[in-house]
């Protein structure tokens, strides 16, 4: 798997992948939504991928070549809410080899070098919008409304409450320490987190894998996408 960040304040991340030799993967979870396309002897399809709330065993289609748009936190397509898309997916149909339909219009299928452009005519035909006060918060400004009315436009935004989402990000963020090399106690120390029984536990649930199984990783059994984050720790 390739995968490279994005200037553009829709997009958190794009990746693309084959896969060879393998049938299932474990998908973390994450609190970022995904327009993701893959094809396979000739048939293209595409969907919307939903948050995952934890992680979860996924299938992998065959020889399959993949390219995905991961969208930052608050970005949301207003007619496919996000909140119904959590743990699940929604097919995009008529897609082809170079074209698919959005909204009743045609349009060229986005590479791994393009995405930008592609997302930014999502934005200017309102099929892709950005909630400014979410944006806002998770950039590390105080919030100008109330913590109701924040959790609700979180919660419409991402499909996913503050908290959900900080404990979702820590543990993505210990995963990738852990298979830097970091030893468990340091992470417990520098995440946060209470005990080394309280990290397995969110590792179990989060990423699907223990503490060791990081340390050692088994191509047979891979994992989604996991990258290093800048640490976002809102109040």
């Amino acid at each position: 798997m390739e995968s490279r960040p994005s200037d553009l304040g829709y997009i958190e991340r794009v990746w693309r992948s084959r896969s060879e030799g393998v049938s299932e993967m474990t998908s973390v979870a994450t609190s970022h939504w995904e327009l993701v396309f893959w094809e396979r002897r000739g048939e293209a399809r595409a969907a919307v991928l939903g948050p995952e709330a934890q992680a979860s065993r996924a299938p992998v289609p065959g020889d399959a070549v993949f390219f995905g748009i991961s969208f930052a936190l608050g970005t949301s397509m207003p007619h496919i809410p996000v909140s119904r898309l959590v743990g699940g997916n929604a097919a995009i149909p008529d897609v082809t080899r170079r074209s698919l339909w959005l909204k009743g219009t045609a349009w060229h299928v986005p590479g791994f070098d393009n995405a930008e452009a592609f997302v930014l005519r999502m934005v200017r035909e309102g099929i892709v919008d950005l909630d400014p006060t979410v944006a806002a918060v998770l950039g590390g400004a105080a919030p100008d409304v109330s913590d109701r009315t924040l959790q609700r436009r979180f919660v419409a935004a991402t499909g996913q409450t503050q908290g959900a989402i900080r404990q979702i990000h820590r543990a993505r963020q210990a995963a990738v320490l852990i298979q830097e090399g970091m030893p468990a106690p340091e992470v417990v120390h520098r995440l946060g987190y209470f005990d080394q029984p309280h990290l397995a536990r969110s590792l179990k649930r989060y990423v699907g894998r223990t503490a060791t199984q990081l340390s050692s990783p088994n191509a047979a059994e891979p994992l989604s996408l996991l990258y290093k984050t800048c640490p976002w720790v809102p109040a």
